[in-house]
This record gives structure tokens, sequence and C-alpha cells, in this order.
């Protein structure tokens, strides 16, 4: 099931059943074939983008991969995981990934991530608006 990108969470679920029954809809981007969405909560606070994606039982330092392209940030992930008891094993695994639109003035240079509990948290400083801005002279042609 392709990952959806570029929406902010509305807490309506039609996205998501539409990411599910409609995986190739003309309308949402998808990152590859075959990704599964992160479940993703995105919100600003403070002058700071921060995203937090649900992702229990991987290694964040081996199975994430965060990358920015652009104002496109995305998360990529791989979950192998194996149970046993008595005779009886379950596995999971597959390739996780979700993209979001960072805001205007988001300074990417300045981004972390951290991961606990599950959650892999991004922060990235989102400068004021006005503060990028600078004077240009004008020059009167000579002659």
């Amino acid at each position: 099931m392709p990952a959806s990108v570029q929406r902010r969470h509305t807490g309506a679920t039609l996205p998501d059943l539409f990411d599910w029954m409609i995986p190739d809809f003309p309308a949402v981007p998808t990152l590859r074939s075959g990704a599964h969405s992160i479940r993703i909560e995105e919100g600003m606070t403070d002058g700071e983008f921060t995203l937090n994606a649900e992702l229990p039982g991987i290694d964040p330092e081996q199975d994430v991969d965060i990358t920015v392209e652009g104002d496109m940030l995305t998360i990529r992930a791989e979950r192998s995981e194996r149970t046993e008891s008595k005779g009886h094993s379950e596995f999971h695994y597959g390739a996780l990934a979700r993209a979001v639109r960072l805001p205007a003035g988001a300074r990417t240079d300045e981004a972390r991530a951290d991961y606990k509990d599950g959650i892999l948290t991004v922060s990235v400083p989102v400068a004021k608006p006005g503060s990028e801005a600078r004077t240009i002279s004008v020059q009167r042609p000579s002659g």
C-alpha cells in the first residue's frame, strides 16, 4: 500500500481509507510502490515545526532514513519482527514511508530527530516571517 504525502493531519479517517482502498488514486502522490504509510502528527509550536511518527519496534539508527529535498521531509523505515513460542512463529516486515511539506522558512540545516518509546520526533526550527528579509539597493545606469 503506497504512502500518502503532503497531507496535514485533520483527524479524519477518509484520506487513510482512500490510501487503503485506492492506492493509485491520481490525486494522492506516492513515494514508492509497496510502502505502507506511517501515522503522523504534526504541528507548529514556538517557531518550531514538529512531526511525531509512530514507528514501534524498529532500530532508529539502522532502520530509519530521514531526508529533506526542497521543502519535502521524507521518512522511510524498514520493519522486521519475528516472534516464536511453542512451535508457532510469526513475522511482520515491510517498508514504511511518509512525506510532508515543511512550512515556509524551515531551517532544515538545524533539524534534529529523537526516538523514544516507539515515537520518532523530528523538529525543524522555522524562521519568523520577515527575518530573512534583506535590502536591495537601486543602481543608476552610468552615462
